[in-house]
C-alpha cells in the first residue's frame, strides 16, 4: 500500500488580517487530473474516471493501488520488480507467471530464437518489414538481430540442447528405444529420422529426435551406418528396441547393430538383443489395408486424380487414402459440374506426348466406391491415430485395437457387398501372415 498524504491545512493571513485555513493537495492528485466539474478526477494511467470529493480522496488513493497501468510503469526498468501476467494458450488462459519489470537483450533475443524453431519460422522472418514495425512499437529497445545472427543463436541452443539430452542419457547409462522412418521428399532427396523414447528417473516417457540427415538410399547398407553414426555421437550404448518398417533390408540392419553393440558393452542389449527388433504395427496395417486396395485401385486413382488437377499437386497423396477420400466426396457434386463444364479438367486425363493416360474422371461407380470405403477405412485411420501417440500408447490400447480391426475384418468378410466381402476376405489373409493366430 503506497503512503499518500491526507489532506493537510495550514494557516494563512488574508487581506483582512485574519488567518485561515486553507487545504492542501493530497499527492494522490499528482495522477490525478481534476475534472471541470470538480469531484471528479481522471487517472493518467488508466484513463479512467472517479469520484473525489474535495476533503475526500480515499476513493482515488484505492483506485492507484489497484491500477495495472501503475504497477507496471513504477517496475518499468527495474530488474528487481517483477510483474504478474497472464499466458493465453489457443483455447484457453493457461495460468499466470512472473517476469522481471526490467528490460534483457539477452533474454528478449533468446525468446526470439525459440519462437522461429517452436512456430517453424523462416530465419528472415526477424527482416520482415511488418515484424521490424511490430518490434519498433511494442519494444523500441530491442535490437532486432539479422537472420545471420539468428541463424548462429539457433545453431548455438541446439547445442546447449543437445548437451543437456547427452548428459541425461550418460549419467545414468540410460537404456533407450529409438524408431527410425525414410522417406523421399518432394524434391526427390532421401531423408532418415531417428527417434528416441526412454523414462526418466521420475518414470516419465520422453521423445526426443536424434538425428534429422539425407541417407543415400533406402538399402540396410545406408540405414546401418547412420544408426551406427548417431548411437556413436550420443554416446548410447545401452539399447532396448528398435522399431522399424517390415522391409526386408531392416533385417541385415538389426543384425548389424546387434553386432556392434555386443562389442561395445556386455549389458548393452536386454536377452542378447532377442526382442529388440520392432516391426512398426502402423506399417503393417498400412501393407494389409493396401492388400484390400486390389479391387478399388482404378476408384481410388480416379478421384486421386481429380483431387491431383483441382489442387495442382504433385504426383503423391499428401494424406492418407482414408482422407482424401473423405474430403472429396463432399465435393462429388462440384467434380461432376467439371466434367461437364471445363473442358481442361476432362482433357488432362487424356494421353498426351506418349505419356501414360490417367486414371479418370471419376465415374458414379467410382464415387459410389469411394463413399463405401470411406466407411470401411475409418476404424484403420483412427488406430493408425492411436498407435502413432507415442507418449500415450500402451500395450494394453494396441491389443484391444489389433482385436477390433480383426472383428471387423470377420464381420465384412460375411458381408453382402461383394467388394467389401472380397476386400475383407484379402486383409485378413495378410493378418493372419503377420499375426496368425494370436487373436483368435
Amino acid at each position: 500500500m503506497e503512503n499518500y498524504d491526507e489532506e493537510e491545512v495550514q494557516e494563512v493571513e488574508v487581506d483582512d488580517g485574519k488567518k485561515r485555513k486553507i487545504p492542501l493537495r493530497s499527492n494522490v492528485w499528482a495522477h490525478f487530473t481534476k475534472l471541470p466539474c470538480g469531484n471528479k478526477g481522471k487517472c493518467h494511467h488508466c484513463r479512467k474516471t472517479f469520484a473525489a470529493n474535495r476533503g475526500n480522496t480515499i476513493n482515488l488513493k484505492n483506485h492507484l493501488d489497484r491500477c495495472k497501468s501503475y504497477q507496471d510503469e513504477k517496475v518499468e526498468g527495474d530488474p528487481k520488480q517483477q510483474v504478474l501476467f497472464r499466458q493465453k494458450g489457443k483455447d484457453k488462459d493457461d495460468g499466470v507467471f512472473k517476469v522481471s519489470g526490467g528490460f534483457s537483450q539477452e533474454a528478449c533475443r533468446m525468446a526470439l530464437v525459440k519462437m522461429i524453431v517452436k512456430d517453424e519460422l523462416p530465419f528472415s522472418f526477424v527482416e520482415a518489414e511488418g515484424f521490424l514495425e511490430f518490434m519498433q512499437t511494442c519494444c523500441p529497445r530491442f535490437d532486432v538481430p539479422s537472420r545471420r545472427t539468428i541463424t548462429r543463436d539457433i545453431l548455438e541452443l541446439y547445442q546447449h540442447e543437445k548437451g543437456l539430452l547427452k548428459s541425461v542419457l550418460g549419467a545414468n547409462k540410460q537404456r533407450v528405444c529409438i524408431t527410425t522412418d525414410t522417406w523421399t521428399s518432394i524434391q526427390m532427396p532421401n531423408y532418415m529420422v531417428i527417434t528416441t523414447h526412454f523414462i526418466d528417473v521420475e518414470w516419465v516417457l520422453h521423445k526426443r529426435i536424434l538425428s534429422f540427415t539425407l541417407i543415400a538410399n533406402h538399402k540396410g547398407d545406408g540405414i546401418r551406418k547412420l544408426i551406427e553414426a548417431c548411437l556413436i555421437d550420443w554416446e548410447i550404448e545401452r539399447l532396448f528396441t528398435i522399431t522399424v518398417d517390415n522391409a526386408s533390408a531392416n533385417k541385415v540392419v538389426i543384425t548389424y547393430v546387434k553386432k556392434k553393440l555386443a562389442n561395445w558393452s556386455v549389458n548393452s542389449m536386454v536377452l542378447n538383443g532377442l526382442y529388440m527388433h520392432v516391426r512398426c504395427s502402423t506399417h503393417i496395417i498400412n501393407l494389409i489395408v493396401q492388400d484390400g486396395f486390389a479391387e478399388v485401385n482404378h476408384s481410388i486413382a480416379s478421384i486421386h486424380n481429380a483431387v491431383k488437377y483441382v489442387r495442382s499437386s504433385p504426383a503423391r497423396l499428401q494424406n492418407s487414402t482414408y482422407l482424401m477420400l473423405h474430403k472429396a466426396v463432399v465435393f462429388e457434386k462440384a467434380f461432376n459440374m467439371m466434367k461437364e463444364d471445363d473442358g481442361h479438367y476432362v482433357n488432362w486425363f487424356v494421353e498426351d506426348k506418349g505419356e501414360k493416360k490417367r486414371e479418370g474422371p471419376p465415374s458414379d461407380d467410382d464415387w459410389a466406391n469411394a463413399r463405401r470405403l470411406v466407411n470401411f477405412l475409418s476404424i484403420f485411420y483412427y488406430m493408425t491415430l492411436k498407435f502413432s501417440s507415442s507418449l500415450d500408447v500402451t500395450s494394453n490400447d494396441y491389443l484391444n485395437e489389433m482385436e477390433k480391426v480383426l472383428i471387423h475384418l470377420k464381420s465384412l468378410a460375411t458381408s453382402s457387398d461383394d467388394l467389401l466381402r472380397k476386400m475383407a476376405e484379402k486383409m485378413e489373409q495378410k493378418f493372419a501372415k503377420y499375426w496368425g493366430d494370436s487373436f483368435d
